[in-house]
C-alpha cells in the first residue's frame, strides 16, 4: 500500500554537458556527456521517495515510444506502483538539458503525453489506499489546471489523504489565477523563489509564505537553491541553511527536495528536522548527473545529513 501517491509530470531528460557557448548555425560543439535520465515532478519525487523507503505509487501518462517504456521500467526498476498509461497520439514528454560548467541548467522542453493527463486518470482506490496526494508539476498540466486540480485535491482529502503541491514555472504567466482555487484544499505546497514571487507579488520567503497561508495552505516551503529553503508551518517558521556540496548537475533538485520533505512529514518529524533532511535530499542530488542518481538511501542521507557541513 503506498504512503504516497505522485500524481503529474513524467519526463525523459535528455543531459547535455557542459554547455557554456551556443554553437553557431552548422557548427559542432563536442561535450564531456550527453546521458538520458529520467525525470518530472512526480517522477523524480516518486523515485526519490522509493529510495528513501517510503511505499510510493505514481500516476501519469507517456508516449508508446522507447522514452515512455524507459520511465515505466525506471519506476518499476524502483518498486513504484505504476498507474501509468500509453498515449498512442503524442510523444513522451522530453527535456534537452543543458548544463553550464557551473551546474546552472537552461531547457528545451517538449509538453507531450503530460498534456493529456487528467482527474480521470487517478484511481479513487489508489487515493483510499494512499496517506498523501502529490501532485508534482503544476502550471504544465493543461488538463489539471484551476478548477480540476482543486476537485482532485478535494477528492484527496475526502478520501483520507493529506495533500501536497509543486510548482513548475508558469510560460503563461496565469500564476495565481490558476493556483488559488487549489490553496484551501493544500496541506503542503512547495515552490522556488521565483515561482513564489510570481504567484504573491512579494519578493521575501517570510510574507510569500504567510500570504499563503492566509489562503488556506498549512505548511509552505519556499525552496531557494544555495541559500537552503524556508518553512513556514504556523507552529513553526525559520529558513534553513543548505549543505555544501560540489555541484554537479542541479537538474531535480527541487523534486528531490520534496521527496525527502514528505519522508520526513510521514515520519512525524518536527519542521525544521524535516527541512534539514530535505536539503540533504536536494544537495546529494546535485553531486551526479541526473534527479535521483545521487540518492542512496535513507541510512546513507542520514548519515550526509549528520556529517555534512553547511554553507554559510
Amino acid at each position: 500500500m503506498p504512503d504516497v501517491t505522485c500524481v503529474g509530470v513524467l519526463v525523459a531528460d535528455v543531459i547535455v554537458r557542459p554547455v557554456d557557448t551556443w554553437p553557431d548555425p552548422g557548427r559542432l560543439v563536442v561535450v564531456d556527456g550527453l546521458e538520458v535520465h529520467s525525470g518530472g515532478l512526480a517522477h523524480t519525487t516518486g523515485v526519490i521517495l522509493a529510495k528513501l523507503g517510503v511505499p510510493t505509487a505514481v500516476v501519469g501518462r507517456v508516449g508508446a515510444d522507447l522514452f515512455g517504456t524507459y520511465l515505466i521500467d525506471v519506476l518499476r526498476d524502483n518498486r513504484v506502483e505504476v498507474h501509468v498509461g500509453r498515449d498512442e497520439t503524442i510523444s513522451t514528454s522530453t527535456t534537452v538539458v543543458m548544463v553550464a560548467s557551473s551546474g546552472e541548467r537552461s531547457f528545451f522542453h517538449l509538453p507531450g503525453a503530460n498534456t493529456h493527463l487528467r482527474r480521470e486518470d487517478v484511481p479513487p482506490a489508489l487515493l483510499a489506499r494512499s496517506r498523501i496526494m502529490h501532485l508534482g508539476g503544476y502550471f504544465l498540466l493543461p488538463g489539471l489546471d484551476g478548477a480540476q486540480a482543486a476537485a482532485l485535491l478535494a477528492q484527496a482529502r475526502a478520501a483520507g489523504c493529506r495533500t501536497s503541491l509543486d510548482m513548475a514555472w508558469d510560460a503563461r504567466g496565469r500564476w495565481m489565477a490558476l493556483l488559488a482555487p487549489c490553496l484551501p484544499h493544500l496541506d503542503l505546497l512547495f515552490g522556488n523563489r521565483d515561482e513564489l514571487t510570481r504567484v504573491t507579488g512579494a519578493e521575501d520567503p517570510v510574507r510569500m509564505a504567510a500570504h499563503l497561508r492566509e489562503l488556506g495552505v498549512g505548511t509552505v516551503a519556499v525552496k531557494l537553491g544555495e541559500d537552503g529553503a524556508y518553512v513556514d508551518g504556523g507552529n513553526w517558521r525559520g529558513r534553513v541553511p543548505a549543505f555544501s556540496v560540489e555541484v554537479v548537475d542541479t537538474t531535480g533538485a527541487g523534486d528531490a527536495f520534496c521527496g525527502g520533505f514528505l519522508t520526513g512529514y510521514l515520519a512525524g518529524w518536527d519542521l525544521e528536522r524535516t527541512t534539514r533532511f530535505a536539503n540533504a535530499v536536494g544537495a546529494m542530488c546535485v553531486t551526479a548527473m541526473g534527479g535521483s542518481t545521487g540518492i542512496s538511501g535513507m541510512d546513507e542521507t542520514l548519515h550526509f545529513m549528520d556529517t555534512a557541513s553547511l554553507r554559510t
